[in-house]
């Protein structure tokens, strides 16, 4: 009996974006108020809060760099060695990178948290291997549902990793050694053990191509190469822009809910939890249902007005418990966005270069990734609301592109990547 018999490749798939995404979301409430409340001494303590901002931009931006040369170098590995060798290898470096992440807060060096924080990103491109695992596996009609089946996995991952982070990073009568090092120590065990996992359970879904140039400037390369793919050129742009605003809303959600609302580490992971519910929910639930009824291009011009809408709510509310209400129409629409955006470009791309060219998607949205952190860095010292109305404005512009630029009628068309 083969390995892929004996295995469920879409099962595995599941538990191990579960468990890579627990362990991001267990980072969620500590990596704010480590630097933007200075709570463990990463800084000295007179330094000036528009500083504080500026450093917890450049930090988040630093894993989406890495994350930017990373993922392409792995995504042609993928199709080169193989999914699953090269799955361990991003999955080991990512464990060495939270424990060099729990010592940098342990012995508190500041210079260390930017290495711990480059390290999981170089090999956080391991995103695409997943992705590149179940386009293998998937017939085009169960790719959208299949991808959201992944996203109710991501969303799982932050229901229960935001509250672990949560309660770890706080010391309590039963645990008084419990600090904002725990969680990563933590984190760095679940790696560990995603990297069993993945070596008992997880099969084989390609035959390796044994070709493929690897750079360290594929990243760039990867910029170029996809805007020049004319059938996928206002897919990928709609991509990036996407990204672009979600990652305004994602890095610093968490500083808007400290500055205007006091949140603790505890309240930030339960709200980022509640988020997760509904993620988990969309992504699991309503994205399969909807999915078997409509077309992505459907889908996506309804899902990004949405969201659009959504984010710019949040700024509205005077008190906090009205977010659990927008909340869930943020999760939802950003639910269905994503998944029907990764389904197009798979459907774009031959079966043989799926890791290539997923590698380049982690290109662009690691690209999208690292600029608003740098850039909300600066403005969310002027106004606290400026990174989410940021959000606001470019998911409306991804919503233009697509809707004005996606050709309504041309079915997707195969590309050769390599012209």
């Amino acid at each position: 009996m083969s390995e892929k018999k004996k295995l469920n490749p879409i099962l595995a798939v599941f538990i191990t974006v579960f468990i890579d995404m627990l362990g991001v979301g267990i980072i969620i409430p500590v990596f704010a108020p480590l630097i933007i409340r200075n709570t463990h001494g990463m800084m000295p303590l007179d330094t000036p809060e528009a500083t504080r901002n500026l450093i917890y931009g450049i930090l988040a931006a630093t894993f989406a760099f890495a994350q930017f040369f990373g993922a392409p170098i792995l995504g042609t590995l993928a199709d080169k060695k193989g999914r699953k060798s090269i799955l361990q290898v991003s999955i080991a470096g990512t464990c060495f990178g939270y424990i060099l992440f729990a010592l940098a807060i342990h012995y508190k060096l500041l210079w260390l948290l930017f290495i711990a924080r480059a390290i999981p990103g170089f090999m956080g491109g391991n995103i695409a291997i997943v992705l590149a695992s179940l386009a293998d596996i998937s017939e085009p009609k169960d790719r959208a549902k299949n991808f959201g089946l992944i996203g109710m996995a991501f969303g799982l991952g932050f229901i229960l990793g935001p509250a672990i982070g949560g309660l770890l990073a706080q010391p309590t009568a039963l645990f008084p050694w419990f600090d904002y090092a725990t969680p990563l120590w933590f984190t760095a065990l679940l790696s560990a053990v995603n990297f069993y996992y993945v070596q008992t359970q997880f099969p084989e879904t390609f035959k390796p191509s044994g070709v493929g140039e690897v750079s360290l400037l594929m990243g760039i390369r990867n910029i170029k190469k996809a805007f020049a793919l004319i059938n996928m050129r206002v897919i990928l742009l709609t991509l990036f822009l996407q990204a672009v605003g979600f990652s305004f809303f994602m890095q610093f959600f968490q500083v808007y809910l400290i500055k205007k609302f006091d949140f603790t580490t505890s309240e930030i992971g339960l709200v980022f939890g509640y988020i997760g519910i509904w993620i988990a929910f969309t992504q699991g639930v309503l994205t399969r249902v909807i999915s078997a009824k409509f077309m992505p291009p459907q889908i996506l011009r309804i899902s990004l007005i949405v969201l659009s809408s959504a984010l710019i709510l949040i700024i509205l509310p005077a008190k906090w418990q009205w977010l659990l209400v927008i909340q869930p129409l943020v999760a939802m629409a950003q639910g269905l966005s994503q998944p029907n955006l990764t389904s197009l470009v798979s459907q774009l791309t031959p079966k043989e270069n799926q890791g290539e060219i997923l590698g380049i998607q982690q290109s662009v949205q690691s690209i999208a990734f690292g600029v608003p952190p740098l850039i909300a860095g600066v403005i969310v010292s002027i106004d606290v609301r400026f990174p989410i109305m940021a959000a606001s404005f470019i998911t409306l512009l991804a919503w233009a592109v697509f809707y004005f630029g996606f050709n309504k009628k041309e079915k997707p068309l195969k590309v050769d990547i390599n012209a």
